[in-house]
């Protein structure tokens, strides 16, 4: 019964993150699965992408489109402290 408490645990904290930076939970799922199409971390999921290649795209410009939004939405959650609440929604 504990590991289904967690489950719920950890959905609340996920809903609960999506909606205090602003973005749906199907944008929190695709930052924990989706990889990285391009560049030095290619293949790296985007939730573990370090903040330093994110705070680059900020100041150079993030890519257009959805990963884009994705790596603003990724960089923000890691400045709040948020991005291991998407550890558990990895796999």
């Amino acid at each position: 019964m504990t590991e289904n408490n967690d489950i719920d645990q950890t959905s609340d904290l996920n809903r609960d993150a999506a909606q205090h930076i602003g973005f749906s939970q199907e944008d929190l799922l695709k930052l924990a699965r989706w990889q990285m199409p391009f560049g030095k971390y290619a293949g790296r999921v985007l939730i573990d992408l370090p903040e330093e290649y994110l705070f680059w795209f900020q100041k150079n410009e993030f890519p257009k489109g959805e990963l884009g939004d994705l790596m603003r939405l990724c960089l923000d959650l890691k400045i709040e402290g948020l991005d291991d609440v998407l550890r558990p929604l990895k796999n």
